[in-house]
C-alpha cells in the first residue's frame, strides 16, 4: 500500500501514537474554536440562539467539507507532510482571529449595514462566522481522513484503527467544550483561550517538522506570527475604539462580556458593545436619567412599599434607587452572573446591605415561597431574551409571589410595536396571566426601553376588593402616593411625567402570540426589532450610498 511506505519514512508516525495525539488535538482545537466563536460574536451580534445556530451550523458544514476533501486528499497523494502542513496553517489562523477578527466583524456589519434592509443579524453573523471561522475549521476537517489513512495498516484492524482515532477525537472535543467556558474564558477571557488552544495544536505539526527536519522556515515563521499575535492581541479588547482613560474596565465571566466605563457623571456597565447600558450609577445622588426613573413608579402603584424583589440585579442599579428614596424597604437581589455582583461592589457601590444570590430568576423563584409588594423583571439583554422567563409560566409564577396589591414592573429594551413584535408578544403574554385591565406601560423617553407594570387584585374595601391600577396611576394620586412614601419633591414630579406617558393595553386576541415554555420564538421576535432600529438608523446612510455612491458615503462618515 503506497500510504503505508509513505508514513513508514517518517519515525514519528510508526507507533501510531502521535497520530492518536494528533486526533486529540485536533477535536480539542475545534470545540474551544466553536465555543471562541460564540463569546468573539457575542459582543457584536448576542448570544441568543440564532447566533448559537449560525456558528453551529457553519462549523458543520465547514468540517463536512473538510472529511470529504480530507478524504479525496488522502487517497490521492497519502503524505503526511501536507496534513500537518494544513494543521500548521489551521492553528496560525486560529491563533490570529483574537487580533484581526473583531476588526473584520466590524467591517464586514459596517458594509452590511447599509446595504442589508432586513435579517441583518443573521447575515452578519453568517458572513463574519464563515470568513473568519471556516477557512481553519475545513482545514482541521480534512485531519481524521488523513490520520486514518496513515494509521491503518491493513483491514483486519482497520475498524479499531477508527475506533480509537474517533474516541480521541472525542475526548479532546470533551476537554475543549468544558475548558473554555469553565477555566480559560473566565479566569484569562477569549482572545487568550484562542492562543492558548491554537499554541497546543501549533505544538504538534512543529513536534513532527522538527523530528523530520523539514519545513524549518516555515516553522519558524509560523511560530514567530503566533509569539507576535500573542503579545499583541491581550492589548486590545473587544471595544478597541474606547478611550482607555475612560474605560475602568474589560472581561468576561462565563456567561458575559463585560465592559465598565468611567464617565464624568456615572459608571456605566455594558454587556455588549454594540447594544447599549444594562447598569449605571450616578456619581451625584439622583435620577439616572434612564428606564429606572420610570421603574419607580412600582413602588408608588402596589398597595404597599415594603418589600422588593430584583430579577436581573446587574450591578443594583434599581436597588440603589429605592434605597435612596424607600430607604425602609427591604430589597432582595438575584443575578445569575457572579462576576456581574462582584463588579458591583468594587465600581458600583451596590449596598452591601442588600442580598444578592447568584442564581437564575426562574429558578429562585421556584425554590423560595417569600412574597413581595414590588417585582422587577430586568433580565432582558437586547436579542437575548431568556425564553423561560418570558413565558405564560413563568409570569403565573412571578404573579405568585407578589402580595395583593403588588406590582410587577419588566423592563423591555426594544420599543418595537405593532403585529409581530416581541413587545406585543410579552404584552399579550403577560395579560393572559394578569389581565390587561391591571396593566399599563410607559416608554422611557430618549431610549429603546418600556416599561410594562402589572397589578395583582389587592385589598382596598373601596373599591370592592379590587385594587384598579388605572386610578393609581392618574397624575394626582401617582404624585400624591410618591411624595407621602418618599418624601421626595423631585421624585413626586417626575412621577406627574411617567403618568403622562402611561398606556393602556389592549386585551390579548385570537390571533395573539402567547409565550410558552414549549413555543417561546423570543429570539425571532427581538430579531425583527433589531432590523426595525438599524433600518431607522441606517435608512439616511443607505439613501445617500443609493444616491451618490461609496464616496458620498464615506465623505458622510467622516
Amino acid at each position: 500500500m503506497a500510504h503505508i511506505t509513505e508514513a513508514s519514512e517518517r519515525p514519528i508516525l510508526k507507533s501510531k501514537v502521535f497520530l492518536y495525539v494528533t486526533e486529540f488535538f485536533s477535536g480539542l482545537s475545534v470545540m474551544a474554536a466553536e465555543l471562541g466563536a460564540s463569546r468573539l460574536l457575542a459582543p457584536y451580534f448576542s448570544s441568543s440562539q440564532i447566533v448559537w445556530t449560525i456558528i453551529i451550523g457553519t462549523i458543520m458544514i465547514a468540517l463536512a467539507l473538510g472529511a470529504v476533501f480530507g478524504g479525496r486528499w488522502a487517497d490521492r497523494d497519502p503524505n503526511p507532510d501536507k496534513l500537518y502542513m494544513r494543521i500548521m496553517v489551521a492553528a496560525v489562523w486560529i491563533s490570529l482571529i483574537p487580533l484581526v477578527g473583531k476588526y473584520l466583524i466590524l467591517l464586514i456589519s459596517g458594509m452590511l449595514i447599509v446595504t442589508v434592509s432586513t435579517n441583518f443579524l443573521i447575515i452578519a453573523a453568517f458572513v463574519s462566522c464563515a470568513i473568519i471561522f471556516v477557512p481553519p475549521l475545513f482545514l482541521l476537517g480534512t485531519v481524521t481522513a488523513g490520520l486514518n489513512k496513515f494509521a491503518t495498516t491493513s483491514l483486519e484492524d482497520n475498524a479499531s484503527v477508527v475506533g480509537r482515532l474517533s474516541a480521541c477525537n472525542t475526548i479532546g472535543s470533551i476537554l475543549g467544550t468544558f475548558l473554555p467556558t469553565f477555566v480559560t474564558i473566565p479566569a484569562v477571557g477569549t482572545f487568550v483561550s484562542f492562543l492558548i488552544f491554537s499554541g497546543s495544536l501549533l505544538v504538534i505539526p512543529l513536534i513532527y517538522f522538527i523530528s523530520i527536519r523539514a519545513r524549518r522556515v516555515t516553522c519558524a515563521v509560523c511560530a514567530l506570527i503566533f509569539a507576535v499575535t500573542s503579545c499583541l492581541s491581550p492589548l486590545t479588547g473587544f471595544a478597541f475604539w474606547e478611550n482607555s482613560s475612560t474605560l475602568a474596565y474589560e472581561g468576561e465571566s462565563i456567561y458575559n462580556y463585560l465592559q465598565v466605563k468611567n464617565l464624568s457623571d456615572r459608571t456605566i456597565l455594558s454587556t455588549n458593545v454594540l447594544f447599549g447600558v444594562q447598569s449605571v450609577t450616578m456619581k451625584d445622588r439622583g435620577l439616572t436619567g434612564m428606564y429606572y426613573d420610570t421603574a419607580l413608579a412600582a413602588p408608588a402603584l402596589a398597595d404597599h412599599a415594603d418589600s422588593a424583589l430584583i430579577l436581573g440585579m446587574g450591578t443594583g442599579t434599581y436597588a440603589r434607587q429605592l434605597k435612596q428614596y424607600y430607604p425602609d424597604m427591604k430589597v432582595t437581589g438575584v443575578e445569575i452572573d457572579q462576576k456581574i455582583t462582584d463588579l458591583a461592589g468594587r465600581y458600583f457601590d451596590e449596598p452591601s446591605s442588600i442580598p444578592v444570590s447568584t442564581y437564575d430568576g426562574r429558578a429562585w423563584l421556584a425554590a423560595s415561597d417569600q412574597t413581595y409588594d414590588v417585582i422587577m423583571v430586568d433580565a432582558y439583554q437586547d436579542i437575548t431574551i431568556p425564553f423561560q422567563m418570558s413565558s405564560t409560566e413563568f409570569f403565573t409564577m412571578v404573579k405568585s409571589h407578589l402580595n395583593p396589591g403588588g406590582v410587577m414592573v419588566v423592563n423591555m429594551n426594544m420599543i418595537s410595536d405593532g403585529a409581530g413584535s416581541i413587545n406585543e408578544a410579552l404584552t399579550d403574554t403577560i395579560a393572559s396571566v394578569f389581565g390587561e385591565r391591571n396593566m399599563l406601560t410607559a416608554d422611557v423617553p430618549g431610549t429603546t426601553n418600556r416599561e410594562l407594570f402589572a397589578k395583582t387584585i389587592g385589598e382596598d374595601r373601596s373599591t370592592k376588593g379590587a385594587s384598579d391600577i388605572k386610578r393609581d396611576a392618574k397624575a394626582i394620586p401617582l404624585r400624591s402616593v410618591t411624595y407621602m412614601r418618599t418624601g421626595s419633591e423631585d421624585l413626586k414630579w417626575y412621577m406627574n411625567k411617567v403618568a403622562e406617558r402611561f398606556e393602556e393595553v389592549e386585551a390579548p386576541g385570537s390571533a395573539s402570540t402567547i409565550l410558552t415554555d414549549d413555543k417561546a420564538p423570543v429570539e425571532v421576535l427581538g430579531m425583527r426589532a433589531i432590523d426595525q432600529l438599524i433600518a431607522k438608523e441606517a435608512g439616511p446612510y443607505r439613501e445617500i450610498l443609493k444616491t451618490e455612491g461609496i464616496g458620498g458615503l464615506l465623505r458622510t462618515v467622516q
